[in-house]
């Protein structure tokens, strides 16, 4: 029985597990049940969630790290981003890094058994400039460290894609953000459709695909569909998942439009119409999941270790208990069952 035909705390979840597993998407009406359940039915929604997940990932958790190599002093208008044109915060703003600070982070992200070392830039598009010391730098963490390396760049095109391939970049991010229907609401400097054509670009060049959004923006929950349904048609390889970090001095200050419940049904969502995915809890769990953090891991099978962009993280040590905890295990750069290193 589907939810067409049966109100949402009747829905059958384990069933929508099955349809899962069995490669059938969710349709419309089901996905929306999923995120309009009741709380009473959110155990049995992370239940149905977690098969699929241990079904595709076992019980590791991977670990990626994060580093803003080139803060602030971006042209676009994102209305969520502090390092955006509009936005008034109180940020760090640094061109890109030199070699030896981000040789220094690679170090620190090997240590705390990363998996992946996400080097991120802010602005529209790479300079020549800039694009050089990027692949200069990925080579030289390459050489040093056995972690997959993965560029968030913004908008690229073949060429840039096909250099990045050829330096050893393993994945690059780019967001798709929101819905299509929602991508106006928040920025209006480029469109949705150019970070479609961004993806195809690095799918072209040979390269697997980072690719997820952020929640708490004013989407929909079609929205919420929309986009899931769009990773799903562009077979993307990694999705993060992240929340909004509603930062003073961006145009969504103050917006609160999620609780930790409605966290965790995203997240279940995201499971059953993305079963094979690598689901990564990003920027904002925290701040939004809150306590039920380890719930999450329920149906996602990955984090970022250590901090965000712009804003801290849980401390490493907080991330490794909180895993050890909820019964999972660390998954190191091979796929294989790794222990948690002791930390600072």
């Amino acid at each position: 029985m589907t939810a067409t035909s049966i109100a949402p705390s009747r829905v059958d979840w384990q069933a929508l597990a099955d349809q899962a597993l069995a490669g059938e998407v969710l349709s419309r009406s089901q996905a929306q049940a999923v995120l309009a359940a009741p709380d009473t039915e959110l155990l049995d929604q992370l239940a149905a969630a977690y098969r699929v997940r241990r079904h595709y990932w076992g019980n590791r958790v991977r670990l990626h790290f994060l580093l803003n190599a080139q803060s602030g002093l971006c042209p676009e208008d994102c209305h969520y981003c502090s390092q955006s044109k509009i936005s008034t915060a109180e940020i760090e703003k640094y061109p890109f890094m030199a070699q030896e600070k981000i040789l220094a982070a690679a170090e620190r992200a090997d240590s705390l058994k990363a998996g992946t070392f996400c080097m991120v830039i802010s602005g529209r598009s790479p300079s020549d400039r800039v694009f050089g010391e990027v692949l200069d730098a990925v080579r030289q963490v390459k050489a040093r460290y056995p972690m997959k390396i993965c560029a968030c760049l913004g908008l690229l095109d073949e060429a840039q894609t096909q250099q990045l391939a050829a330096a050893g970049v393993d994945r690059v991010n780019h967001n798709l953000n929101t819905g299509e229907n929602n991508y106006g609401e928040i920025c209006t400097t480029h469109t949705f459709d150019d970070r479609i054509a961004t993806i195809e670009a690095v799918q072209s060049a040979g390269m697997t695909t980072c690719s997820g959004g952020i929640f708490g923006l004013g989407e929909a929950d079609d929205d919420i569909i929309d986009m899931a349904l769009a990773l799903r048609r562009l077979q993307v390889t990694s999705v993060p998942l992240n929340f909004l970090i509603p930062i003073p001095g961006t145009p969504l200050a103050g917006r609160q439009d999620l609780n930790p419940r409605q966290c965790l049904r995203i997240l279940c969502l995201y499971r059953l119409l993305l079963p094979a995915q690598e689901i990564r809890i990003a920027g904002g769990r925290e701040v939004q999941l809150r306590q039920l953090q380890p719930l999450g891991l329920y149906a996602a099978n990955s984090i970022f270790v250590g901090d965000y962009l712009t804003t801290p993280g849980q401390a490493a040590q907080a991330d490794y208990a909180m895993i050890r905890d909820a019964g999972f295990v660390l998954e190191g750069p091979d796929g294989e069952e790794i222990e948690p290193p002791q930390v600072p």
